[in-house]
């Protein structure tokens, strides 16, 4: 069966784009849950509209990303770590740990969507990508401290030094 997508479908295809699929599929998963629309039982004039319709939610949504994008980038995310001599890290940070502190942040990003090169096992600052769909990409600025030089500056700035 011919069906006509109205989401991004993960595996099957994006917004738009007419697609073949087996027809139990089609009846019982893509048209109720209105991810699609059958393309053969509608008018030529049916699928034109519906594509319109289509491309409008993705401009609009794009366009959503985009702003979000903006508001990501303007962030810091700060990540604790035990740090050994010349500032190399026990362990990694990873992108579930990255996008754990993003959440934290209220941005809901999946760890599939952070593109980390490979892990990060040194203190620093570091830009990781932030891929957020529709082609819309971010990056983040991700700062990992020394879990002892956090505790020092928190004793410092509570006034709460030892003697």
């Amino acid at each position: 069966m011919n069906v006509i997508l109205r989401e991004n479908v993960s595996n099957l295809g994006d917004m738009g784009d007419m697609v073949k699929v087996a027809d139990g599929y089609a009846r019982n998963y893509l048209i109720p849950r209105k991810l699609a629309v059958a393309a053969d039982s509608a008018s030529a004039q049916q699928i034109d509209h519906e594509k319109r319709d289509i491309k409008r939610r993705e401009e609009q949504l794009r366009t959503k990303l985009q702003e979000l994008a903006k508001e990501i980038s303007r962030h810091t995310v700060e990540i604790k770590a035990r740090a050994g001599e010349e500032d190399k890290i026990f362990g990694s940070v990873t992108s579930a740990m990255i996008s754990a502190e993003l959440q934290a942040l209220s941005y809901d990003i999946d760890r599939k969507n952070i593109h980390l090169e490979e892990p990060i096992k040194a203190l620093g600052i570091f830009t990781v990508p932030v891929s957020l769909g529709l082609g819309v990409d971010a990056s983040v600025k991700v700062w990992v401290v020394s879990e002892q030089e956090a505790v020092q500056e928190e004793a410092g700035e509570t006034g709460g030094e030892a003697n």
